[in-house]
């Protein structure tokens, strides 16, 4: 379980989160969404310790996160919006292998992580190819890679759809099933719920540093667009046909 209480950061004299108290349960997948700058990267970067609050607090499975960073970070997989900032090895195959690595696996168990996780993302038998030669989209799919193989508590992903084609979105949101029905945690950062709304079980979304909208897909839908939050436009339908019967039955 990740859980921020009274949660505050700011950049100089400005506010990136004010006071934001959430709670995300083993298994299951929130998209927290909002517009740029709504505060949403800066959250999820305490999930791990990567940033530091200035007031309240982040804990991960019960245990304040700077207790001991090494375990949060073990437990809270990140996967950043530009990948380049995560890359760290020659290789696509060494560079999903560079966690497993370090978390002291046996080689036959990092094989079979970097193996399950390159077919999740469509990158099987490309281990060999070197990352500075690979399309962005391609990079983005590494990235989601090295993180899945540290089979982690939770799984944080910021804006994961970016450069990927359909069938690299698609293999990716099967994969992040299987890991929410696990009990795997998904976090999912977004301004554009098209690809994620299916998968979501929870809807959080920020403005201005704060927790604007927390509930389930079907309730959040109808304010989401008045915080730049795109929606399908499928649900949009969906919704308003639900609004338009209700009226009828009224007037009935």
């Amino acid at each position: 379980m990740i859980r921020t209480d009274g949660l505050l950061h700011r950049y100089g004299e400005t506010v990136a989160v004010d006071d934001v108290s959430i709670t995300i349960p083993d298994g299951e997948c929130v998209v927290l969404a909002g517009a740029n700058g709504s505060g949403k990267t800066t959250l999820v970067r305490h999930f791990n310790g990567l940033l530091e609050p200035d007031e309240g607090t982040v804990e991960v499975n019960g245990r304040p996160v700077n207790d001991d960073l090494v375990a949060a970070r073990t437990a809270v997989g990140m996967v950043f919006q530009d990948p380049r900032d995560q890359l760290v090895a020659a290789t696509i195959g060494a560079d999903v292998a560079f966690g497993p690595e370090n978390l002291g696996l046996s080689p036959a168990e990092i094989d079979r992580r970097v193996e399950d996780a390159l077919a999740a993302v469509n990158l099987h038998g490309r281990g060999d190819e070197r990352v500075g030669e690979l399309s962005g989209g391609e990079r983005e799919r590494v990235a989601i890679a090295g993180a899945l193989a540290m089979e982690p508590d939770h799984l944080v992903l910021d804006e994961p759809f970016t450069g990927l084609d359909a069938p690299a979105r698609k293999s990716v949101l099967d994969r992040l099933r299987k890991l929410t029905d696990s009990g795997t945690g998904v976090v999912v950062v977004t301004h554009d719920l098209r690809d994620v709304l299916g998968l979501a079980d929870r809807v959080v979304a920020m403005a201005d540093g704060r927790v604007v909208v927390d509930d389930a897909p079907a309730d959040a839908l109808a304010s989401l667009p008045e915080h730049d939050v795109r929606v399908p436009d499928s649900a949009v339908d969906a919704e308003r046909r639900t609004a338009n019967h209700q009226t009828s039955q009224r007037r009935c």
